[in-house]
């Protein structure tokens, strides 16, 4: 089911070196390895937070992009080299429960039944929505308005202006393009995302493997927008750069990012002990710092940088069973019609 999805990511991995730890080694046998797609910035200021009260562990992590986690997932079955992952997307989780052994963490049965698996192979943790990251200032230069709809970026005069994440390797990526086919109705049969996404294609430079790739290179003024996700685009507004954040007028799609316990884990007590935490209140708190929503009731968004509370954004209604279940087809025609402009940033 996997194979043809990620055989390219399998072969890069591979070649790759095993670790890109973070943080020093501890004497002892309290080791806990993990594995995250939570950027990088967020996760070091929530490792912060879980050395201090957790300081028995000794945590080791490494970050991949959404699609590489999951080929490194795979590759790894029988010899798993990591005993949890924290913070990937659900729409990837649910369809690997294969891989994973059920566990429900202290605190689980706070949180809602849709933000957690009932037999307990995912729990997750909070919610990314998707964004334009429009550069204002090359915009201007260029005497183009600002793009408010996902319509809009289909019109010639942003031809050449346009970047985006593969959906095949970015979770930001593949919800932007589930949720534009979910928009256009292909659970009734309808072709009609597809077509759009074509009109789209025709105006995008290139397709990044990284989610948050397309808001740093629209930053930059090397291209006009990058279709990415609400974190980042505020993230680069907070750090000065000239971009206004843009959620699509017809609806922004939407991802919980979860986490889960490794089947065959070498220190599955230590990964307990850590997943615990990872749904707890203080954890939770921390989340909200850079998360429009997070998942345990009463933990409002908190943000630090300049994001909208999540009752603020027009969401699409996104159907993440549906949406894991499908990933392997979308992600294979999808490569089908617009593989030819990808690039590895």
């Amino acid at each position: 089911m996997y194979r043809k999805l990620f055989i390219a990511l399998l072969i890069t991995i591979l070649l790759a070196p095993a670790f890109l730890f973070a943080g020093g080694t501890k004497e002892g046998s309290n080791e806990v390895v993990i594995y995250t797609a939570l950027e990088e910035d967020e996760t070091s200021d929530y490792l912060a937070l879980a050395e201090k009260e957790l300081p028995d562990l000794d945590i080791k992590w490494v970050r991949y992009s959404t699609g590489e986690l999951a080929a490194k997932l795979i590759a790894e079955k029988n010899n798993p080299q990591a005993d949890l992952v924290w913070g990937t997307a659900v729409t990837v989780l649910a369809n690997m429960n294969d891989l994973f052994e059920p566990y429900k963490p202290e605190g689980w049965n706070a949180l809602p039944a849709e933000f957690k698996d009932p037999n307990g192979y995912w729990t997750a943790i909070d919610m990314y929505v998707a964004a334009f990251c429009v550069n204002t200032d090359r915009l201007a230069k260029k005497g183009l308005e600002i793009p408010r709809s996902w319509e809009d970026l289909t019109k010639p005069e942003y031809a050449g202006e346009i970047i985006m994440p593969n959906p095949g390797s970015s979770g930001t990526g593949y919800l932007q393009v589930s949720s534009v086919l979910l928009w256009k109705g292909i659970k009734d049969g309808s072709e009609e995302g597809w077509d759009f996404l074509g009109k789209l294609h025709k105006n995008i430079v290139e397709y990044t493997n990284s989610g948050s790739a397309p808001a740093k290179i629209a930053s930059t003024g090397e291209i006009s927008i990058g279709a990415s996700f609400g974190y980042r685009v505020a993230k680069q507004i907070d750090s000065g750069y000239p971009v206004e954040i843009v959620f699509p007028e017809e609806g922004s799609g939407y991802e919980l990012e979860a986490n889960a316990l490794l089947k065959g884990a070498r220190n599955p007590e230590n990964a307990k002990t850590f997943l615990d935490w990872a749904i707890s209140k203080n954890a939770m708190a921390e989340y909200s710092k850079y998360k429009i929503m997070v998942t345990l009731p009463g933990v409002n968004s908190k943000s630090e940088i300049p994001m909208p509370a999540a009752s603020e954004v027009k969401l699409f209604d996104m159907d993440f069973v549906w949406t894991a279940a499908n990933k392997t087809e979308l992600v294979e025609k999808w490569t089908s019609l617009f593989q030819n402009k990808t690039i590895a940033k």
